[in-house]
């Protein structure tokens, strides 16, 4: 069990209980997955490219992305039906913790000019979108070895029903968000 989830067990969850008060504890909302996205347009004239970011992505996530290909054609972005165009990892248990441990504590403090995360970037379902510029603020990428800087995209999905509800979750994860 890793350390954010025990803490979630021992502080969170109860202080989210008598914030809310929840009479059933499986009414508590908590983490079901973290999907992380790294588009690759350039993937479709050089295969080169998705590789490496098919490896950073593994490096980051601690598990292997699948390439997402484009499911229509579009002639101004000389896209064809089916070229690659990026990968994912859809994140799930004790990887989505440790994931989201690096990234609240290591990773995103790293970003450079960083003052906190908008608060507006919910669904209205409880569902959390964050878009992070370059993949080098995590540690396991080695900046000598990077060929290109990529964005990524992480999306943290919940089981809460509102967004106070989720939000209040993050903050007990400790997400840097702005006032």
């Amino acid at each position: 069990m890793t350390r954010l989830s025990e803490s979630f067990n021992s502080e969170v969850k109860p202080a989210l209980i008598s914030q809310f008060g929840y009479t059933n504890e499986m009414q508590v909302p908590k983490l079901e997955k973290i999907v992380i996205n790294m588009g690759v347009g350039e993937a479709s004239q050089d295969k080169k490219k998705i590789e490496s970011a098919l490896e950073e992505m593994m490096l980051i996530s601690g598990q292997k992305p699948i390439i997402t290909r484009a499911r229509k054609s579009i002639a101004t972005y000389k896209l064809r039906d089916g070229m690659i165009v990026g990968c994912k990892v859809t994140l799930r248990g004790d990887r989505m913790y440790e994931f989201l441990d690096r990234l609240v504590n290591i990773a995103l403090p790293r970003v450079r000019d960083f003052r906190g995360i908008s608060p507006k970037s919910f669904d209205g379902r409880g569902n959390f979108a964050l878009g992070i510029k370059e993949q080098i603020v995590f540690p396991e990428i080695n900046y000598d070895k990077v060929d290109q800087i990529r964005g990524m995209d992480v999306v943290i999905c919940t089981t809460a029903e509102t967004d106070d509800e989720a939000r209040e979750l993050l903050k007990g994860f400790n997400m840097p968000f702005t006032n």
